[in-house]
């Protein structure tokens, strides 16, 4: 039924609210209308609509939320119309402008369209860092890192930031790094953040995947400390900040009484000169300054152990920046008096004859239920040990370092010093007990005034504790008598020798090198036998010189000339002779066929002969290891794709040449100085050195320093004048000593006659008939010179070194060179008249001591089998070789620097 609203006065159409929704609005009203036409009064009606509108609950949380939903859906209406209305627009102008794309192009990642700022590192890193296996450090100064010597790796100051990098070779063989940023405990603001930034820095600059790791001090991690072979050290103090000026480091004047006649003992003394007695040596620690004196009474042994344990300090504690200086009693300087306070008037005797040091008392560090304990460890019987100790072990019950517990804190009290040892594995909670107990200990208890506490962090210990110990960090004791063999045979030894040949950690030494004969030269015969056998195997040869940044090929008139700036690369084939399978088992092959079928297919199954491919690569002294990388990553690559699985590499460096390779050039091995294809404006007289080391397949012609003090009667030389004038004129000479081989001397006219064209004069000339004009005048003018080279029949070079567990003696063969002569070891250099031990920079005290114990030991030796030339001992030092040293080495120069 339709009903008409203006045809029905009963009928009413409320206003339409305008918090309703359509659907109740519709609601309401037929509800209303239904019981108007029911004859309902109007108060009915009413209640009705009030009670749908207000009184039903759940009807009102339903029409609320829709209203939230129709709010939301008309603001998200709106932003998509606004969104859509600016793509529209930009799509207008895209397609006006004529750049429109295709729409099925991917949209890029918002990293991709990141550009990377083109910063230039080379100011901070060189380009071969991160390119050959090792450690680099750099310390942050001013901002900028700066490269640490590598004798300083492991020493950090407390208030400085380091960066460290480690290269290594993957198990693929290729390059790849680890990188860590040191903080110190001390370091600015501005050092922390330039340590980050540039750690960072360096993995772009390497191109690196692995992240830069942070290290803090005293909580670094067991890879850091592996990189170090855990032992690193802290030094107080630390350079400039970019931002702030510091101080110097501040160093604490001490004054320590030496005694003890096996180990080292320092006892702290008043820092007065009433403190000095003359039957002692003293050690006056001024910071960079460390004096020893030596009492007038006072013995050698004393004033050496004093003067070593002063050399640790430098090298562990002071970063090898202080000076040592020796003092007797009657030669002190002023400034020695001043430090003490004043020059007593009488020193005189004050230490008690029956003097017994205080002895040391260990306290471990606890923390218990609400209080701090503070146990003595009893280190004579110590319950740290899970067997009881031997009262043997530890004479005048000295302590050991294996009490000390890397989970634990320690106090060693010594009276007038106390130390304070924190393990690295200790809890924070500890440590800080540990130090505030020690601030407070020498209040509580009664010390002399110059008694100090010091803080020791494992691994970083102070030699003034380590003396404390029994056997840290000294030097150990050695047989000399026996090589490494005989000392583990059990026959011939008893009492504590045997005790101490039964240890496995027992250092050993093995001096049998030196008892050995001297390996005799080649016989020339030998060695034209075996230059012919070499050369007949080989089938072809081609070399390669690194040119930029890659290799070209060599020309074949060049081949046999080298030059120290340049690396060579040569590919040997050889003819490899194959064996013959025997005839049975060809008659087995060829059953089933034709006779004639099972010839001809053996025929091509079986090659005469095989081959094998040798590359060797050459570099020189002054070349860098780019030449190498750069065959390892280009050239390599392409031979071995060539040759696969009868490839092999040989490396080789300038006078460490491998024989055989040497052979293919059939002694005109000829090596000039600088870079192959320089051009000097100026042309200057150059000398060569015509020289056989041990046989004559170890023949060289090297250019050496245009001196006429370097000529010699028993060699060939080789002498360039060019000529002031543009067309590349001059005159060459071929020095004959009167007492030169006539092989060789035939041998430097041939070497002459290829090394120069026809645009030189060539002239033969024997000692004695140098002309004045050219040959004195282009040399740089006479001068006196060797006439003999005795020492070339008596030359031998030793290497002392305790890298294999134990000190042993290894001899060079004949032919060795400059570089021979390893930094961190010991070499003993004979010539017949003298033994020099030649001592590098990064030797340890160790290996010095040792070595000339070998040194007294190879001259009572030599002593006894020749007796005619007895040898006499001298020191010598990396920079500081005379001349009867040097002469030993074929071309001596300066020392090439270690490769960056």
């Amino acid at each position: 039924q339709i009903l008409d609203v203006r045809e029905n006065p009963n009928l009413v159409m409320p206003p339409k609210p305008a918090d309703r929704s359509s659907e109740w609005y519709n609601i309401d009203f037929s509800l209303q209308n239904q019981l108007r036409l029911a004859g309902a009064s109007p108060a009915t009606v009413a209640a009705a609509a009030a009670g749908s509108s207000t009184k039903d609950p759940l009807a009102r949380k339903m029409r609320l939320r829709r209203r939230k939903d129709s709010a939301q859906d008309d603001q998200a209406k709106q932003v998509l119309k606004g969104m859509s209305d600016v793509a529209q627009e930009k799509n207008k102008k895209i397609e006006e402008s004529g750049e429109a794309k295709a729409p099925d192009l991917k949209t890029r990642r918002w990293d991709q369209g990141l550009e990377k700022p083109q910063l230039d590192y080379s100011e901070f890193f060189s380009e071969d860092v991160g390119q050959l296996p090792g450690v680099c450090v750099w310390q942050i100064e001013n901002f900028v890192p700066t490269l640490v010597d590598e004798a300083f790796h492991g020493k950090f100051y407390e208030a400085d930031c380091y960066i460290v990098l480690k290269t290594f070779l993957d198990e693929n063989g290729s390059l790849n790094w680890e990188i860590y940023y040191w903080i110190g405990q001390e370091a600015t603001l501005d050092k922390k953040a330039c340590s980050a930034i540039h750690a960072v820095n360096l993995r772009n600059y390497l191109g690196a995947e692995c992240r830069s790791i942070r290290e803090e001090m005293g909580d670094e991690s067991e890879e850091f400390l592996q990189v170090f072979d855990n032992d690193i050290s802290y030094i107080e103090g630390g350079t400039a900040s970019g931002f702030f000026t510091v101080e110097d480091t501040q160093y604490v004047t001490r004054l320590y009484r030496v005694y003890g006649k096996k180990n080292v003992k320092l006892e702290p003394v008043a820092l007065k000169g009433t403190s000095l007695d003359p039957r002692f040596v003293f050690l006056l620690d001024h910071g960079l300054e460390l004096l020893v004196w030596r009492g007038s009474q006072a013995t050698l042994s004393s004033t050496t152990k004093a003067r070593l344990f002063a050399e640790k300090i430098n090298k562990n504690e002071r970063k090898g920046k202080a000076e040592i200086t020796l003092l007797t009693q009657g030669q002190e300087t002023p400034e020695f008096w001043e430090v003490l306070g004043g020059q007593p008037e009488e020193i005189r005797p004050c230490v008690p004859d029956d003097f017994q040091p205080h002895k040391p008392k260990l306290y471990k560090v606890g923390l218990g239920l609400g209080y701090l304990e503070l146990p003595q460890i009893n280190y004579k019987l110590s319950v740290e040990h899970k067997k009881r100790l031997k009262a043997d072990l530890m004479p005048e019950m000295r302590l050991l370092q294996s009490l000390l517990d890397t989970k634990s804190v320690y106090i060693l009290d010594c009276w007038s010093d106390v130390f304070i040892w924190i393990g690295r594995k200790s809890s924070r909670l500890v440590r800080a007990a540990a130090l505030k107990l020690s601030q407070e200990l020498c209040t509580m208890l009664h010390r002399p005034k110059h008694a100090m506490v010091t803080r020791n962090l494992e691994g970083t210990e102070c030699q003034v504790f380590k003396s404390k110990f029994k056997n840290w960090d000294d030097v150990l004791r050695v047989d000399y008598t026996r090589n490494a063999e005989t000392v583990l045979q059990d026959g011939g030894l008893a009492g504590k020798v045997r005790k101490d040949a039964e240890k496995k950690d027992q250092m050993k030494a093995d001096l049998t090198a030196l008892f050995l004969p001297r390996q005799p030269p080649m016989p020339l015969s030998e060695a034209e036998q075996l230059m012919e056998e070499w050369n007949e195997d080989l089938d072809g040869m081609e070399g390669f010189v690194l040119e930029g940044k890659k290799f070209t090929r060599l020309p074949e008139e060049e081949f046999g000339h080298f030059h120290t700036h340049d690396c060579y690369v040569f590919l040997c084939r050889y003819w490899v002779p194959v064996e013959y399978e025997e005839d049975e088992e060809k008659k087995k092959k060829g059953e089933g066929k034709g006779e004639e079928e099972g010839e001809e297919e053996e025929e091509e199954k079986q090659p005469e002969e095989d081959s094998q491919c040798i590359v060797y690569f050459w570099q020189g002294r002054e070349a860098s290891n780019m030449g190498w990388l750069t065959f390892t990553f280009s050239l390599q690559k392409k031979f071995e794709s060539h040759f696969r699985g009868k490839l092999e590499v040989v490396r080789m460096t300038q006078q460490q040449e491998n024989p055989k390779f040497l052979s293919h050039f059939k002694r005109r091995f000829v090596i000039h100085r600088g870079k192959r294809k320089d051009r000097v404006s100026t042309p200057q007289p150059s000398l060569y050195h015509i020289r056989t080391n041990g046989g004559a397949l170890c023949t060289r012609c090297i250019q050496i320093n245009t001196d006429a003090a370097l000529l010699n009667s028993e060699f060939c030389f080789i002498l360039k004048v060019p000529f002031e004038s543009t067309d590349n004129q001059g005159i060459v000479y071929t020095w004959v000593g009167r007492a030169a081989d006539p092989d060789e001397a035939k041998l430097a006219e041939d070497i002459m006659n290829q090394m120069f064209d026809d645009s030189y004069s060539k002239q033969v000339i024997n000692e004695g008939e140098e002309p004045e004009n050219f040959f004195w005048v282009g040399i740089g003018g006479q001068k006196p010179y060797d006439e003999d080279a005795d020492y070339m029949k008596y030359s031998r070079l030793f290497r002392c070194s305790n890298e294999k567990g134990y000190f042993s003696v290894s001899e060079k063969c004949s032919d060795f060179c400059q570089d021979d002569l390893a930094d961190d070891d010991i070499m003993l250099l004979d010539n017949g008249r003298e033994v020099y031990m030649w001592v590098g920079t990064q030797t340890s005290q160790v290996e010095i001591k040792l070595s000339l114990k070998a040194c007294q030991v190879y001259i009572q030796h030599m002593r006894s089998k020749d007796p005619t030339h007895p040898r006499k001992l001298r020191l010598v030092r990396k920079g500081n070789e005379p001349w009867p040293f040097t002469r030993c080495f074929h071309a001596w120069s300066v020392f090439r620097k270690p490769p960056t």
